[in-house]
């Protein structure tokens, strides 16, 4: 199920295109304002943006060149503007796509569809090498040194999400969010079976260190390298 973020201080198009991308299958969060959207932004894993121009406090504009720096999430301009140097704007700050009021919403949907296929396509795992531990996607495996283990996808893909951001701890309803977009209380115990596993697994190949560290009251975290974060 694709997330996608919907941006408009306009309670009706927010409402309608709501109800639309939720029947269509999506997972939809809601943003009346650019702060709210900026730290929906930061804090979830989303497929797709579809951001409103005119916002109370900041421009659509604004927000997509102030975030472009940290993410490449595809965003998908929604305006009433129709000149063509609104539309350049857009496209020139870092929009993916841009839609004109009114619109067909199943023309909108396609138009999301197929920015998040691009960015998918555009970006396929890469191998992640932290010393002389090597995680490869392609095979769900860890290696270090000339020893190697095999992953589960459901533990590789925990894995691969901690060490993309080595030394960031994460709570585990953020983990569930950004992996498998689930609600954290469907699962927590599962996790932390997987996360028992992941870690047995890498101190089979590497016994001198301990990769994932759980910190109490706070969650998991990656670290590449021999130290220890409080």
């Amino acid at each position: 199920m694709d997330k996608i973020l919907l941006v408009d201080d306009d309670a009706m198009i927010l409402e309608d295109n709501q109800a639309y991308f939720r029947a269509a299958g999506y997972e939809v969060v809601c943003a009346e304002t650019a702060q709210e959207a900026e730290e929906v932004i930061l804090s979830n894993a989303l497929d797709c943006v579809i951001l409103d121009v005119d916002l109370p406090d900041m421009s659509g504009f604004a927000l997509c060149e102030k975030i472009r720096s940290k993410t490449g999430i595809p965003i998908v301009f929604l305006s009433g503007y129709t000149e063509e140097e609104s539309r350049v704007r857009g496209l020139s700050v870092g929009g993916d796509d841009y839609v004109c009021k009114p619109y067909s919403l199943r023309e909108l949907e396609l138009r999301v569809q197929a920015r998040i296929r691009s960015r998918r396509i555009a970006e396929p795992p890469k191998v992640l090498t932290y010393g002389l531990l090597t995680l490869n996607p392609a095979s769900c495996s860890a290696s270090y040194e000339t020893r190697s283990v095999d992953f589960s996808s459901y533990e590789f893909d925990v894995l691969y999400f901690l060490a993309k951001h080595p030394g960031k701890i994460y709570t585990p309803d953020q983990i569930y969010d950004a992996v498998w977009k689930a609600p954290i209380n469907k699962g927590q115990k599962s996790l932390q079976v997987i996360m028992a596993r992941i870690r047995k697994k890498l101190f089979d190949i590497c016994p001198g260190h301990d990769y994932i560290q759980t910190k109490r009251y706070k969650g998991y975290l990656f670290l590449p390298d021999r130290e220890t974060i409080i």
